[in-house]
């Protein structure tokens, strides 16, 4: 596709002050040259109403901009992964950042990088922040990694707001007759008319009653509609807060005077875990995301029917709360490139992956669209292959995997591989033995990519202790053995988008070749066989077994109709089995199914593979022990 096809002015790259040794990201991202966001919009073809501003430096993008657009064609769609991560990540997003500034800061085309926003649970705890690294980073980094234009805090609000009308109305049930709680939901006016609101009208058509006026309605009909009868033991919905914090994952509520003894065991998640951050990620418009949230189930009702937040009647709230988060932000790179950034759902415990609404914009403004899935090919690709890609009809032209030397010598039996701690000498010295013993990590992710039919460029990202040797056996490797169709040493941490070009061209000759995108497996199977299709295809499993709970939950689910939903496995990301020990690529195992939950308003069924936690705790010395200001000036340290 030729850059003429897009609505594009000129563009003019930051020049990069580059200095060595390589400082602190904070310091490089402090000293970039910004331009102001209104610039960044225009090189994109924006229009001036097409933009809100916050500040200089961000702004939320108006989705009307996709109907202006619709008649231009999509441009290259990449997504960038990785092998199996070592704690300390592998580069993924600062790779998508450097490529994107090769392409566009370095070749002249036309890039947008499409990123999630990170939680500030492990900004402030182990991992920091999410904007890339060095001279490949998203600025300012500060805002980025921090509130940024406040999408997460309004999907607190909007979670939250769902999770106290469930115990409010399971305690206004408790304590009235039908008639009581038909007089109460429905009072009349003025001119003593009762009205339907807009959540008793969809919840009249599920029980499929007829009548238009509230008074017609028979007692037997009256106790339908306005008694949900949740059963308390199977609540799902859970509040939550944008924090580590393992004191909240089991908590008990209503211990307060005024409730009379109507207590009830539940806990938090993070926000980032919460299915509207899903929702966000899968919506496609701001009525699919209304549907979405009403769409959400909480529980079942002691008849054994699915409730949601239409039954409650908070769902339009909630959309109330949303309306401006399902806009995507726009920033820049340190070189000036466009960023959006929209949603940010972990890969481990969600599907992983920023938004389609932002990938959808940037498809129509730009010739490459380069966004990344979290973690390893088996978590977040996978997810954005099957579940992503299913609900947006969006097909990738390249998938981009980032291998490290220090990652495939830990899968060849390397040391322990420890955040905050200094790495053993082996991952900081020549060892091609080592390093070869971890290759095939590398080679099963190149399979798993091409099970999609997609072409596959690996990225080696060049570390400082890494010796040519190690680099060459790892580049040959991937093409020779993998199958990738090309693998580049990329050098961006340290040279910005001019470590990264020769990527590019790559990404840019295997953008023209033929992709023939497939699904892993379609809808129409059982939910079993989607999970077992998904752990012997992808992590490649010997087998899967399941708790009595998780028979129970898939039974449940495929009664109440919820069996055509694809599958989000959550588990570890530290290995490609469920459990974090087994490096390389481990066979023989048995996945176990623990549980099995229904996040039906996003639109898929996520298992719980082992003893995953939706609520991350703090370490013993987190990151926020360096985080601080300048008084004087406001300026942030110590952030990364």
């Amino acid at each position: 596709m030729s850059p003429e096809t897009k609505v594009l002015k000129s563009f003019t790259a930051t020049p990069l002050k580059r200095r060595s040794p390589v400082p602190s990201d904070i310091e490089i991202a402090q000293e970039a040259a910004l331009k102001p966001i209104t610039l960044i919009a225009s090189e994109l073809g924006l229009l001036p109403t097409e933009i809100e501003q916050y500040g200089d430096t961000k702004a939320k993008v108006r989705l009307e901009v996709l109907q202006r657009l619709h008649h231009i064609p999509d441009g290259k769609y990449i997504d960038v992964t990785a092998i199996t991560p070592t704690p300390l990540g592998e580069g993924k997003t600062t790779t998508t950042v450097g490529l994107s500034q090769a392409l566009g800061a370095h070749l002249g085309k036309s890039v947008i990088t499409c990123i999630r926003q990170p939680s500030q649970g492990p900004t402030f705890g182990i991992k920091g922040g999410a904007a890339g690294g060095g001279y490949s980073q998203v600025v300012p980094m500060e805002e980025f990694n921090l509130h940024l234009t406040g999408d997460i805090h309004a999907i607190t609000a909007a979670n939250n707001l769902c999770a106290a009308a469930i115990d409010a109305r399971m305690f206004h049930e408790s304590e009235a007759t039908d008639e009581q709680l038909f007089n109460r939901l429905l009072p009349a006016d003025k001119t003593g008319r009762r009205h339907f609101t807009k959540g008793m009208v969809v919840r009249l058509e599920k029980l499929k009653i007829t009548a238009s006026d509230p008074d017609e309605l028979t007692p037997e009909e009256r106790r339908k509609l306005c008694r949900l009868d949740i059963d308390p033991e199977t609540i799902t919905w859970r509040r939550v807060v944008d924090t580590s914090d393992r004191f909240l994952r089991g908590i008990t509520i209503g211990v307060g005077p005024e409730e009379k003894g109507f207590t009830r065991n539940t806990g938090y998640d993070i926000t980032v875990a919460s299915e509207i951050m899903a929702i966000l990620a899968l919506t496609t418009s701001l009525k699919d995301m209304r549907e979405r949230l009403g769409r959400i189930v909480i529980g079942i009702s002691k008849a054994g029917e699915a409730v949601t937040a239409e039954d409650l009647g908070v769902a339009g709230a909630m959309t109330v709360l949303m309306r401006d988060a399902i806009k995507p932000t726009l920033m820049q790179t340190v070189e000036g490139t466009p960023v959006f950034v929209h949603a940010g759902p972990f890969a481990n415990i969600a599907h992983g992956n920023s938004s389609i609404i932002a990938d959808k914009i940037a498809l129509k403004l730009a010739d490459y669209v380069i966004t990344e899935s979290g973690f390893g090919a088996d978590m977040g690709m996978e997810k954005f292959m099957n579940i992503k890609c299913r609900y947006s009809g969006l097909k990738p032209s390249v998938v981009v995997l980032v291998a490290t030397i220090r990652a495939l010598k830990m899968h060849g039996g390397g040391p322990k591989v420890v955040a905050g701690k200094p790495l053993d000498p082996a991952y900081t010295s020549e060892n091609l033995d080592l390093l070869r013993a971890g290759l095939g990590n590398m080679l099963h992710h190149i399979k798993t990519a091409n099970k999609f039919g997609v072409p596959v460029v690996v990225a080696v990202n060049k570390f400082v202790a890494d010796s040519d040797a190690e680099l060459e056996l790892v580049r040959k490797a991937a093409i020779e053995q993998g199958g990738a169709v090309d693998a580049v040493v990329c050098e961006h941490w340290e040279k910005g988008g001019e470590g990264a070009v020769d990527l590019a061209h790559a990404v840019i000759k295997a953008g023209e070749m033929k992709s023939d995108f497939k699904f892993l497996y379609p809808l129409e199977d059982s939910i079993k066989t989607k999970i077992e299709t998904i752990a012997r295809d992808i992590y490649g499993a010997a087998g899967v077994e399941y708790t009595p709970e998780a028979e129970e939950r898939i039974a449940d689910y495929t009664r109440l109709g919820f069996g055509k939903l694809p599958i989000c496995m959550a588990k570890t990301h530290l290995s490609l089995s469920h459990d974090a020990a087994l490096k390389g690529v481990p066979t023989g195992f048995i996945i176990p199914i623990r549980d099995v939950r229904a996040s039906v308003g996003a639109g898929f069924l996520y298992p719980l593979l082992g003893t995953m936690s939706t609520m991350p705790g703090l370490p013993t010395r987190p990151i926020f022990m360096e985080i601080d200001i300048e008084p004087e000036t406001g300026r942030i340290i110590g952030l990364s």
